[in-house]
């Protein structure tokens, strides 16, 4: 059994709010597994460029912890830098503009000032638009910058890089001791269906399939 659950990011294809989680519905029951889940361990959530608004609200009737992007985790010795790794995709600019654009305050407070349905609406066009892009030639090879993931490594003096956002899973060595770890990203739906996780563990990481 696992010690604690840490998610890096798109727990949720969307978010439009806290208050979505009011009504009976999706956000309703995926509130009641997270809380189930944290009652039997800590659970630990970061924002993905998905879920980028799930606020302290939703986290305190979950009973989970939001995480800062990046988080350093002291575990078995060792440092490891967790990211969702979106920000780590320094020729993607486009999107980086936009995510500098969404998570100002003004912007928040402006989106969740509008109804929910009206908000819904928008997070689909949105997500609609982030679709359509993923098939542009640039989207295609848009990845994590060598440089930059070395620097937050040095900067955290953490050995080990742990990120998703980019849903090409591997085990990239960076150099002078450095690697970083691609997540897997899920899909009940795909085929075969896609659902791993990475346990850390005193004998290291190990990728576990759990379909």
């Amino acid at each position: 059994p696992a010690d604690a659950l840490f998610i890096l990011g798109d727990l949720f294809e969307v978010w439009i709010g806290d208050d979505a989680a009011l009504q009976p519905g999706f956000e309703a029951d995926c509130g009641e597994l997270l809380r189930s889940t944290a009652e039997r361990l800590p659970v630990f959530l970061m924002h993905g460029n998905r879920d980028f608004m799930v606020g302290p609200a939703f986290a305190a009737h979950c009973g989970i912890t939001l995480l800062d992007d990046p988080t350093v985790l002291s575990l078995h010795g060792e440092r490891w830098l967790l990211s969702h790794g979106d920000i780590l995709c320094l020729e993607d600019t486009d999107y980086l503009a936009f995510r500098a654009q969404v998570r100002t305050p003004e912007w928040q407070a402006a989106f969740l000032a509008r109804p929910l349905e009206e908000r819904r609406a928008l997070a689909r066009s949105m997500r609609e638009q982030s679709e359509a892009r993923k098939q542009t030639p640039e989207m295609l090879w848009a990845d994590v910058d060598t440089s930059a993931a070395r620097g937050w490594l040095q900067r955290s003096r953490a050995k080990t890089l742990v990120h998703g956002h980019t849903h090409r899973p591997a085990q990239h060595d960076l150099g002078d001791g450095w690697q970083r770890i691609v997540l897997s990203d899920w899909d009940a739906a795909a085929h075969p269906p896609r659902a791993q996780v990475l346990c850390l563990s005193p004998a290291g990481p190990q990728r576990v399939d759990l379909r």
